[in-house]
């Protein structure tokens, strides 16, 4: 069987980091099995973004409009870290590409990509 990765692509709260690729564990009709620290975890089909491998690029994520726990200081937008997940804010100057400080990965930054964003 083909690995399938997934990742969330409506801005709901299904447990899943905005921007980050999941390992598909299994497909139905109506729902996606998503691997979720080492975990399966059902996703509705519609709210997921498919794909044979994941991206090597940061993902640029609009910030939260209504939590307490985002950083202010991180502007308007953060990055995911396309290796481990981890949430980054995006450095000053639109550079090309940053390490990440969790799993020392340095990858671009895909800037063109509008994840989440209605035009």
């Amino acid at each position: 069987m083909t690995v399938m990765w997934a990742r969330l692509e409506a801005d709901v709260n299904v447990n899943l980091r905005r921007g980050a690729w999941y390992r598909v564990l299994r497909l139905s009709a109506r729902e996606a099995v998503l691997e979720v620290n080492r975990e399966p975890l059902p996703v509705e089909r519609s709210y997921l973004r498919f794909a044979n491998h994941p991206p090597r690029a940061w993902t640029v994520v609009p910030a939260p409009q209504h939590s307490s726990r985002f950083p202010i200081s991180w502007g308007e937008s953060y990055a995911v870290c396309p290796s481990c997940r981890e949430r980054a804010p995006l450095l000053e100057g639109h550079p090309t590409g940053q390490r990440c400080q969790r799993c020392n990965g340095y990858f671009t930054i895909d800037w063109d990509e509008a994840y989440l964003r209605t035009a």
